[in-house]
């Protein structure tokens, strides 16, 4: 079923794929994350784009994401996204993105200045929504002090309002980031 956040304007855009690990060690060591990257394309083509208008970005494999200015596939999807190109932008993890928080809210930024959206593991975002853009802020925020599993069980928890979903499985995934009692 497609996302509800796709629209037709998105469709009418490309989506782009952007995969990326920091070293060449963990491009060597972990092809398992790499595949993962690479399946999200799928995603892209379940939400009703046609496969020959997703673009897999993949030049910046083994590059770390501490700096944009050394990634040629990072300067080229925030081209993309700034010329409204793009409707939507995915990776595994949006935090892959952009791993220094100037690069990150640039890129968010442009998101939604063009109506772009993101798309990861964990679901689909509006960088234009207010609660959308302050997940993706939390979740692209590298000193954030509930850590990344944290981050995600909130991820989760907005998901789960989004969906309708029933008090105990919002609670669930509060009390997993620590922020919840543990009684419903």
């Amino acid at each position: 079923m497609p996302d509800l956040k796709v629209t037709a304007d998105h469709l009418q855009r490309d989506a782009y794929l952007y995969v990326r690990q920091s070293t060449l060690r963990q491009v060597a060591e972990n092809g398992e994350s790499t595949q993962r990257q690479y399946a999200l394309r799928d995603r892209a083509i379940a939400a009703g784009w046609p496969p020959e208008r997703i673009h897999v970005i993949d030049c910046d494999l083994g590059k770390s994401g501490a700096n944009a200015i050394a990634r040629d596939g990072f300067q080229e999807l925030v081209s993309e996204v700034a010329l409204a190109k793009a409707g939507i932008v995915m990776g595994l993890e949006v935090s892959r993105l952009a791993r220094n928080s100037a690069d990150w809210h640039r890129l968010l930024e442009l998101c939604a200045l063009t109506a772009t959206l993101i798309l990861d593991e964990d679901g689909v975002y509006d960088p234009a929504s207010f609660n959308d853009r302050l997940l993706l802020g939390l979740i692209g925020h590298r000193h954030f002090d509930l850590g990344d599993t944290a981050v995600r069980s909130v991820a989760r928890a907005c998901s789960a309002i989004d969906e309708g979903a029933g008090i105990s499985r919002i609670v669930q995934n509060l009390q997993n980031a620590g922020m919840a009692g543990r009684s419903p």
